[in-house]
């Protein structure tokens, strides 16, 4: 069972049907203690860094999530949700996140425009299960004005008037800075990955 989190500010619904269409098996919920039950969760998320932490620790997600990952179960977050997984952010102000990842989350400042927005190619860096199989000529697609660093945790880069990690991943712990269900061909590879990795 994949707990996918509903904190209220979300895009679930391509999400849920891109699942549903793999046969995943899924609950939607904002319930702590499913998220618990649960043997892998998946972070989606739109919109700011700082309101996307108060409506989990509102909610009381902020501790079932690090407690999932402190479980080694495997996490997938998806755009905000990958970005509240570093230490912090100065998006509207400071704001600390799960710190799953070191480094902090930072405004773009040499892009061309922003936000970061339509499909670019990815540059894959180092192998990792997550990303099994995807193509060195892969493309997703981004919606975005705030980037993570490119570290060690870094599985593909991108460029936009600057290098930013559009895949990250530590372990168990998985993240694009791009929509998977958006993605087309992309997308679904990394999807079954993870609901594989989710049912080891």
């Amino acid at each position: 069972m994949i707990a996918v989190i509903d904190y209220g500010g979300g895009n679930l619904g391509s999400l849920v049907s891109a699942l549903g269409r793999r046969g995943a098996t899924f609950v939607v919920t904002e319930d702590p203690a499913e998220v618990a039950r649960a043997n892998a969760a998946i972070l989606p998320g739109d919109g700011a860094f700082g309101a996307t932490m108060d409506a989990l620790r509102v909610r009381g997600l902020d501790r079932a999530l690090r407690a999932t990952i402190a479980a080694e179960k495997p996490f997938l977050g998806i755009c905000v949700g990958m970005q509240v997984l570093y230490e912090g952010s100065d998006e509207f102000g400071e704001h600390p996140g799960l710190g799953a990842f070191a480094g902090r989350v930072t405004r773009f400042d040499r892009a061309p425009r922003i936000p970061h927005m339509g499909w670019n190619k990815l540059e894959l860096l180092t192998d990792h299960p997550f990303v099994r199989g995807l193509p060195p000529d892969a493309y997703a697609y981004f919606l975005h004005s705030y980037r993570a660093p490119v570290d060690e945790n870094t599985l593909a880069a991108c460029e936009h008037g600057e290098r930013f990690a559009a895949i990250a991943a530590r372990d168990h712990v998985m993240a694009t800075q791009f929509h998977p269900e958006k993605s087309q061909r992309t997308g679904a590879l990394l999807l079954d990955n993870f609901i594989r990795l989710a049912a080891c």
